[in-house]
C-alpha cells in the first residue's frame, strides 16, 4: 500500500462506538437469506425507524458446527473496520437462543443475482466493480486483515450502485502467514488448496477469478466436484473467452499466477501496483473513487430503504423449540458483551 499523505484509502485504527440493542427494539420483517446458523432478516428500529439488515445465529448450532471463533472474530474486526465499500456493522447483541448482529442494509441486493440476470458484466461495469474492492483490499491488506471469501454472493450493491463487501466470518489478521483451508473452491489460491501457508496473496487470485467471472459469467475453474476444482486451480490452465479484452486478460494473466512471489499486487507496493495496471487506464481517479464521486455504471431499481425486491424471496419456515445452552456452553458467549 502506497503510504502517502494524499492516499485517503491509508487503513486507520478504528473502535466502533457500539450501540445497545434488545430485539424488542425492532420490528422483524422480510428474510433476506437464510444459511447454516440462521437468517438475516429486513428489521426497522422502531424509535429511529430505520431499516437495517440483522444476523439471526443460533448459538446451539453455532457450537456444534464448532464456528464461535469464525463469528467472535468477525464481529472483532467489523467493530474495527470503516471503510465506504465495507458493510457497516452497526452493533450485536445477544438472548438465550440467538446471538444477533445488526448491519446497514444495503438495497441494491447481491452482486451474484445481478450477474446471474445479465449473464455477464460489460468490461466497464466490471472494471468499475473491482477498482472498488481493490480500494477495499488495499484497506483491508494495510491492517493486516486478510478477507479470503471473496465472491459475488458476498458482494452487494448500495442503492445507488456502489459495492459493499459483506460477510467477514473467515476474515483473520494475517501478519505473514495462515494454513487454514477456507473459503469456496473455485476462488481458492493454489497455495490455499497446497496448504503450503497463504496470506493477501490469496485475496489477489481471488480478484483474478471474479474478474473472470464478472467478464464472462463464469469462473475459470469449474467442475461438478470440489477436487475437480481444486486439480483445475493446482494446474492453473483455463480457457479465456475471445471477447475479453487484451489489457483485461492480462490483468486476469497476471492475478491468476500460480507462483505468488509472481502474482500481482504481491511484490513491493501491493495494491498500488494493482491500481497501476494498464486496464484501469491513466486517468481512473482512484482519490475521487474512494470518495464515491465515480458515478457507478448501474444503479439498481429501489423505491425505499424497506425495499426488499433484489432479494430473493424466502419462505417462512417454523422454528423448532429450541433450549437455551447452558453451563459453559453458554460462557462462551460472554465474550460479546465486550465486543
Amino acid at each position: 500500500m502506497t503510504e502517502t499523505k494524499d492516499n485517503p484509502n491509508i487503513s486507520q485504527p478504528f473502535r466502533r462506538e457500539k450501540r445497545n440493542y434488545s430485539l424488542s427494539d425492532f420490528e422483524i420483517k422480510d428474510t433476506l437469506g437464510t444459511g447454516t446458523f440462521g437468517r438475516v432478516r429486513l428489521v426497522r428500529h422502531i424509535a429511529d425507524d430505520a431499516h437495517f439488515a440483522m444476523k439471526m445465529l443460533k448459538k446451539r448450532i453455532i457450537v456444534r458446527t464448532k464456528q464461535l471463533e469464525h463469528i467472535q472474530s468477525e464481529v472483532m474486526l467489523l467493530s474495527m473496520i470503516i471503510h465506504p465499500f465495507i458493510v457497516s456493522m452497526d452493533g450485536n447483541f445477544q438472548d438465550e437462543l440467538r446471538l444477533y448482529l445488526v448491519f446497514e442494509y444495503v438495497q441494491g441486493g447481491e452482486v451474484f443475482l445481478h450477474l446471474r440476470n445479465k449473464g455477464k458484466f460489460e468490461p466497464t461495469h466490471a472494471m468499475f466493480y473491482i477498482a472498488e474492492i481493490i480500494l477495499a483490499f488495499e484497506y483491508l491488506h494495510g491492517m493486516s486483515i486478510v478477507y479470503r471469501d471473496l465472491k459475488p454472493e458476498n458482494l452487494l450493491l448500495s442503492s445507488d450502485g456502489h459495492i459493499k463487501m459483506t460477510d467477514f466470518g473467515f476474515a483473520k489478521v494475517v501478519e505473514d502467514r495462515t494454513w487454514t483451508l477456507c473459503g469456496t473452491p473455485e476462488y481458492l489460491a493454489p497455495e490455499i488448496v497446497q496448504s503450503s501457508g497463504h496470506g493477501r496473496s490469496a485475496d489477489w487470485w481471488a480478484l483474478g477469478v471474479l474478474t473472470f467471472e464478472m467478464l464472462a459469467g463464469y469462473p475459470p475453474f469449474y467442475h461438478e466436484s470440489p477436487f475437480g476444482v481444486y486439480h483445475k486451480v493446482i494446474e492453473g490452465k483455463y480457457k479465456v473467452p475471445k471477447h475479453f479484452e487484451p489489457k483485461a486478460e492480462k490483468f486476469i494473466v497476471q492475478l491468476l499466477q500460480p507462483d505468488r512471489t509472481r502474482r500481482l499486487g504481491c511484490s513491493k507496493g501491493g495494491a498500488a501496483r494493482v491500481k497501476e495496471h494498464a486496464w484501469f487506464g491513466k486517468k481512473t481517479n482512484w482519490e475521487a473513487l474512494h470518495h464515491r464521486q465515480v458515478q457507478p455504471p448501474f444503479q439498481p431499481e429501489v423505491f425505499d430503504e424497506s425495499d426488499t425486491q433484489n432479494f430473493d424471496k424466502y419462505p417462512e419456515s417454523e422454528e423448532a423449540v429450541e433450549e437455551p445452552l447452558e453451563g459453559k456452553e453458554a460462557e462462551m458467549f460472554n465474550a460479546f458483551d465486550t465486543m
